[in-house]
């Protein structure tokens, strides 16, 4: 089984990134200029060389964001300005970027960043197909830091681009954290092309939104923010940009509850209502059983170089108060193995005004930790020196404890991990949203109101609910 995984890996980039062929989305006027684009190229860096001869600023403009560097530096709650970003982010999928490099940059928007060698200030280094390939052929393998198939018609390509449409960020989006749907709940490959019961704002029955429409993106900085990533917040997208309140006509009592409770909450009632996502990994049994098995969907339930995983459909989120920030945990700080830490986690409470209950996916995971040092390993992966080929979690931790920074003092056991993933998107039509019963329901409702700080439901005990509700 080992020895197939990185034929896996190349067929899943490749395939996963192309399997729907993303529609044309380019003027007359642009389709007219890049019909004169000729080669011949030898690789993307080439192409990219053409591009800059007329985008004098767009490598310039797109080095400046976090898509390029993986890295921000903001003010994070109850820790003052930190280095934050995807380089530095821990996560129960796979771990973290450090000692698995060229595996993660594979969704790096550039070729080849697959050592500390890669030249961030190379304007060629950036590759524009990833984002503007609009003909579906566009190719890069993986396991190598990103890096364009050299069997790609790149003439071909570099004349069909366009604007970035819902295939080209799925391209990764739609696969973070190995494999279609895994990570994100709400982001898969259906919303290239969803019905309307999928999505009201991405249907081509419906607002056909591209995924700009509302991450507004100016000098290629994309607006957005993930809270594992980006815990200082400050470029939040927000449903209240379009739809300002008061938004429900005739029903005032939504309207008064938008004070308190998010869009996402009344409006997403239910995630993964596509693909399956999952919601538990367990590294820990990784390697004790070299047969690999899948669930009733025929999804992978077990296997030998990852460990055991549980899957879920149709889920109710887990609600909590959000004020646009997050606290995280950081590598090398110290855990309780004998409780379940949380990597990252909403800040907010029924006091903050500036916070409302927001919709979340929970990931849980059970991952590898140094148990002399009581702190997380960032284990290495990938390579031929990696877990995933070994299955020898002391040499990984080793390695890869190395690439990170931090001491490893030989001996590990399995910690318990949780981390939150907002919930934004798969948004069904209005007639699907929650009613009251849904929360405020006697015999059963969906909210843990003592999690959320109340006694009890705040409808039935007065003096508790921050905006009484007019009745």
């Amino acid at each position: 089984m080992k020895r197939w995984f990185w034929l896996m890996v190349v067929l899943a980039t490749s395939t996963a990134a192309h399997a729907v062929k993303a529609a044309p989305n380019v003027s007359d006027k642009a389709r007219e200029q890049h019909e004169e684009i000729s080669g011949p190229f030898e690789d993307g860096r080439d192409v990219t060389d053409t591009c800059l001869e007329c985008h004098e600023d767009a490598a310039r403009d797109f080095m400046q964001t976090s898509h390029w560097t993986w890295e921000a530096h903001q003010q994070v709650y109850g820790r003052g300005p930190i280095a934050t970003g995807k380089r530095h982010a821990i996560n129960n999928f796979c771990y973290g970027v450090a000692s698995n490099l060229s595996k993660c940059t594979e969704c790096h928007a550039g070729y080849g960043w697959k050592d500390n060698s890669f030249d961030f200030d190379d304007p060629l280094n950036v590759d524009c197909l990833v984002c503007h390939d609009t003909t579906g052929t566009y190719r890069r393998l993986g396991g190598d830091g990103g890096v364009a198939d050299p069997a790609t018609d790149f003439e071909f390509v570099a004349r069909n681009v366009g604007m970035p449409t819902r295939a080209n960020c799925g391209v990764c989006h739609f696969f973070a954290g190995s494999g279609h749907a895994v990570k994100h709940g709400d982001l898969e490959q259906a919303l290239v092309n969803p019905p309307r019961s999928l999505d009201v704002h991405m249907s081509a029955d419906a607002g056909d939104f591209a995924c700009q429409r509302c991450h507004v993106t100016q000098a290629h900085r994309i607006r957005g923010s993930a809270i594992a990533a980006s815990p200082g917040g400050g470029d939040d997208v927000r449903c209240t940009d379009c739809h300002e309140l008061p938004v429900h006509a005739d029903k005032p009592l939504l309207d008064q509850h938008a004070l308190s409770v998010a869009c996402q909450t009344c409006h997403i009632p239910r995630f993964a209502r596509g693909a399956p996502t999952k919601l538990n990994w367990d590294w820990s049994t990784a390697g004790t059983v070299q047969e690999e098995t899948t669930n009733a969907q025929g999804l992978p339930q077990y296997v030998p170089y990852k460990g055991s995983f549980k899957w879920g459909s149709d889920v109710v989120p887990t609600y909590a108060w959000f004020n646009g920030l997050a606290g995280i945990h950081a590598w090398g700080e110290p855990i309780d193995p004998s409780t379940t830490t949380a990597l990252n986690w909403p800040v907010g409470g029924k006091d903050d005004a500036a916070a409302l209950i927001y919709p979340f996916k929970v990931h849980r995971g059970r991952q590898i930790y140094d148990s002399q040092h009581d702190y997380l390993i960032n284990p290495l992966l990938v390579t031929r020196e990696g877990f995933v080929y070994t299955q020898d979690w002391d040499s990984a931790a080793r390695i890869g404890m190395a690439a990170r920074g931090l001491d490893y003092s030989g001996s590990f056991g399995f910690a318990d991990t949780l981390m939150y993933l907002r919930v934004n998107h798969t948004v069904p039509p209005a007639d699907q949203a929650l009613i009251c019963g849904d929360c405020h329901g006697r015999a059963q409702n969906r909210m843990d109101w003592r999690a959320l700080g109340y006694r009890g439901d705040p409808l039935y005990i007065g003096g508790e609910s921050r905006h009484p509700m007019q009745r």
